[in-house]
């Protein structure tokens, strides 16, 4: 891994971690906040035609009604005069004169038979000039004497030209004429002549035809004529009709299972028993048109909804495509794409704001390559510099050392030391470029092999203690098996030394322990290397594995873990420093249980499926790694 490019990748911000939240598209927003508002528009425009219409429709009704109990008045009156004349044609009729002057009651009753069926009425009463009634003929049984003296007796304090007689469920409309022996002004009064005409459902019908609505009329009460059914007759809402006050306004009632609109006619002015005409037009009637009408509203809302939600389409599809490019262009921006292709055309202010995008995003990548090659430079710079001072600290120990080899009085023992240290310098002179070239292979460099990471482990570990200032740390290996994987060995045994070579360094010089924890996690191995050393330095936790960072050493390169992590991340796993506290510090290594396969991979599959030669190979991998050294 290049340092310069470790140093861009962290100088830009990293993409942000966790769970993704499901967040709504613009143009779902919009495509649903214009369908709601159509939705909520187009019904409450149908509400409003529903309701208006519903106001129309009762209001027709009503005016009906009036037109109907207008025509019913107009109809009584000119009934009432009719018959009123009908009345006095038959007062003065000489059989009816004749009658009237015979002292016996029974012969009265006889002979005014003939005349009540000459009249054609449904009642005829005849009362002589005492004001005894003397004569009754009914078509319908249940008015007495007795009810048609009292009715008579009253009808005389009453102005009104007709008069309302009721017996056993009878209602009559009277006409009440005196009967005279010659004229008017000179003769003597003979009695009086009353007609009736009854009140029942033949009339009903008729009045029904004549005012197109249903009709009722009620005494008191009670429902005497109507062309309601016996059902409707009975319920609460015709009752409450008869027995309330007469009303010019219109009531809303419910006859049965069926909706009306009713008014009622007060027939009788000054009797204290009210006879009334109760008309009721149906509103279920007139709804069923209403319903019709509801269904094709319906039917047009739904209409306009749809086409309304597909122009809203097609207009928030206009308006947002823009915008879905320009976050488009931000997500791969996001994700370092600097070329993704935008289309900065028009007028509008997202076309403005694209071409801003635009703008920025080509001066973002000016600066990120600036900032590149200034840190690729910076990096150079610090790289130059510890380089020069470790080349010429060992080079200084060389020349030094050279120089004292030159003089022939040295014994062969001190001869000895002193190639011993220019030996020593030329190995970390060695030491610090196999670390620096490190860096330039790329994971094609490695050269795997099926082998087993315990083994790598020990022989990382007799290297360490092979080095004379760690010969007193206590160095323990524990694992499981042979742990067996796909890793270079020569290159992992590096990364191992490193570590253990740090640990080793951390650790006091006197009791110093490092323990060495080989596992295998499912198809993954893990290497945990501790020490009991102070742990790692507050100043250098957060960059411990960047480059030519050291602390608390006379002679390290900083290169140490930075070889590490790049040998371990090419091999595809990963190095955490797991903890880091007083007598306690934890690096763990996990490699995958198959690295990616290389060029060198040749045969991998033929080794796994027979053992004996891959641990051939193993050895002879090993043989050719120890020539090689050495």
């Amino acid at each position: 891994m290049n340092p310069s490019s470790e140093s861009v990748s962290q100088t830009l911000p990293p993409p942000s971690g966790g769970a993704l939240v499901p967040r709504t598209r613009l143009r779902t927003r919009f495509l649903l906040s214009m369908v709601l508002i159509t939705s909520g528009l187009t019904a409450l425009s149908l509400l409003v035609v529903r309701q208006s219409m519903q106001s129309h429709v009762r209001e027709g009704i009503v005016q009906d009604l009036r037109n109907s109990v207008t025509t019913f008045q107009n109809f009584q009156h000119d009934r009432e005069l009719m018959l009123t004349h009908s009345a006095e044609l038959v007062a003065y009729l000489p059989i009816t004169r004749a009658i009237m002057t015979a002292r016996d009651a029974a012969t009265i009753q006889d002979a005014s038979k003939d005349v009540w069926q000459l009249t054609g009425s449904d009642l005829l009463v005849l009362v002589d000039r005492n004001g005894k009634v003397v004569a009754l003929h009914t078509k319908s049984e249940g008015l007495t004497r007795d009810a048609a003296q009292k009715y008579f007796e009253r009808s005389l304090n009453e102005e009104d030209s007709s008069h309302w007689w009721f017996g056993d469920h009878h209602l009559y409309q009277t006409f009440v004429q005196p009967v005279y022996f010659g004229s008017k002004t000179e003769g003597p009064l003979l009695g009086f002549l009353i007609i009736g005409y009854e009140i029942d459902d033949r009339l009903a019908r008729e009045v029904s035809k004549v005012s197109a609505s249903q009709v009722a009329f009620s005494y008191g009460d009670e429902i005497v004529a109507t062309t309601l059914t016996s059902d409707q007759v009975h319920s609460a809402g015709v009752r409450a009709l008869a027995a309330g006050s007469s009303q010019s306004a219109p009531l809303d009632v419910e006859v049965g299972r069926e909706n009306f609109v009713a008014t009622s006619l007060d027939l009788s002015a000054h009797q204290k028993t009210p006879v009334r005409l109760t008309a009721l037009g149906s509103y279920d009637q007139a709804a069923k048109f209403l319903g019709n009408l509801n269904r094709l509203l319906l039917l047009l809302g739904l209409t306009a909804v749809l086409l309304g939600s597909g122009l809203v389409f097609l207009i928030s599809y206009t308006f947002t495509r823009p915008l879905a490019t320009l976050v488009e262009g931000v997500r791969a921006l996001e994700h370092g794409d600097y070329y993704h292709p935008l289309d900065p055309r028009g007028s509008d202010e997202v076309a403005e704001l694209t071409s801003a995008f635009d703008r920025m995003r080509a001066s973002l990548l000016k600066t990120q390559q600036a900032l590149l090659e200034s840190e690729q430079l910076a990096t150079i710079g610090r790289m130059a510099s510890s380089i020069s001072h470790d080349l010429r600290h060992a080079l200084a120990a060389v020349v030094a050392n050279s120089e004292f080899l030159c003089d022939g009085g040295l014994t062969s023992a001190q001869r000895e030391e002193l190639y011993q240290e220019v030996r020593t310098g030329v190995n970390q002179m060695t030491d610090l470029i196999d670390s620096l070239l490190e860096f330039a292979r790329t994971r094609e460099s490695l050269s795997p092999t099926y082998a087993s990471v315990s083994e790598t482990v020990q022989r990382a570990m007799q290297s360490v203690r092979l080095h004379p200032r760690h010969q007193g740390t206590l160095i323990e290996v524990h694992g499981s098996g042979q742990s067996l994987a796909w890793f270079d060995p020569r290159k992992l045994e590096r990364a191992l030394y490193n570590l253990l070579l740090n640990a080793c360094e951390a650790a006091p010089s006197s009791e110093g322990r490092v323990l060495v924890t080989v596992e295998r996690a499912g198809p993954a191995v893990t290497i945990a290397v501790s020490d009991n050393g102070p742990g790692i330095a507050e100043p250098i936790r957060d960059k411990l594995f960047h480059p030519f960072v050291s602390f608390g050493k006379q002679n390290g390169t900083g290169l140490g873990l930075t070889v590490v992590q790049k040998i371990v991340q090419d091999h595809g796993g990963q190095i955490v420093l797991e903890r880091t506290a007083d007598a306690r510090t934890v690096f763990r290594i996990t490699l995958p249980g198959r690295a990616q396969q290389g060029p060198a991979d040749a045969g991998d599959d033929e080794l796994t499926a027979h053992p004996f030669l891959a641990v051939d190979h193993d050895r002879a991998t090993e043989n050719s790694i120890r020539h090689s050294d050495t």
